[in-house]
């Protein structure tokens, strides 16, 4: 599915957050958004996955226009993975996972059995299935994180939404998680903070800076030692290992 983010602007009172940002993802392609904190990453994303409305712009969803979606019918084409999740209620992590599954249902239907393959093959990909019983608050951050994503899972849409995905994850399953995106052969837009992990998986990076796009592209294009001493005030070095895999080294 191609999505697209055109001319998005956002305030807050008199501070404008978001200047014109546009951003696209063609089919199947895995965009990441890099930039320092507070440069606007997770502001796009919320208006791109309906938490936030934008004062100007437009969300488009195969070219159709998101605002004129139902929350129902953009749930079933776009699943999300936010930064943070809280639950007022001690579900268990199976029942998180099947929340999934209720863009799918009518109002007081009940879920069935391929509901229940669907959710038990989603926490087997995340590799949370010897936890489905478990009360979702007993749960370390980073087993939080990959229920959420199994939940996103047995959304089945064609696109993913991520915001920050690998917080609160040690490096096994920070690589894990993004593998399994990355595979998922969905359309991909993820907020990364890590920018070898976004040379790694992303097929193409947009840079954010106080709100504006400061650079587009492949990530051996994005990723020079001049843009990131531009964006983050810090020296670099990028090298390749003997695969060709571009790596950051920070000096």
């Amino acid at each position: 599915m191609k999505v697209s983010a055109d001319n998005i602007r956002l305030s807050y009172g008199a501070e404008e957050i978001l200047k014109s940002v546009s951003i696209g993802a063609e089919d199947k392609e895995f965009v990441g958004l890099i930039g320092p904190n507070g440069s606007g990453k997770s502001t796009l994303l919320k208006c791109i996955y309906r938490i936030l409305k934008p004062n100007d712009g437009c969300v488009m969803l195969d070219g159709s226009p998101l605002q004129d979606m139902s929350y129902r019918s953009s749930a079933k084409k776009m699943a999300v993975v936010a930064q943070h999740n809280y639950y007022n209620f001690d579900f268990s992590v199976r029942e998180v996972v099947l929340m999934g599954r209720s863009p799918h249902k009518k109002a007081i239907e009940r879920n069935n059995a391929r509901d229940y393959a669907i959710v038990d093959n989603a926490l087997c990909t995340v590799g949370m299935e010897r936890f489905a019983d478990r009360s979702f608050s007993t749960l370390s951050g980073g087993e939080q994180q990959r229920v959420i994503l199994a939940r996103a899972l047995a959304q089945q849409t064609p696109c993913l939404v991520l915001d920050e995905p690998t917080n609160h994850l040690d490096i096994t399953h920070q690589l894990q998680l993004l593998k399994i995106v990355k595979n998922l052969n969905v359309t991909v837009i993820s907020a990364i903070h890590d920018l070898n992990i976004a040379a790694m998986f992303c097929d193409r990076i947009y840079v954010l800076k106080d709100g504006i796009i400061a650079a587009e592209g492949a990530p051996r294009e994005v990723l020079t030692r001049k843009l990131i001493k531009e964006i983050y005030q810090v020296e670099s070095e990028v090298v390749e290992d003997s695969r060709g895999q571009m790596h950051i080294l920070f000096t």
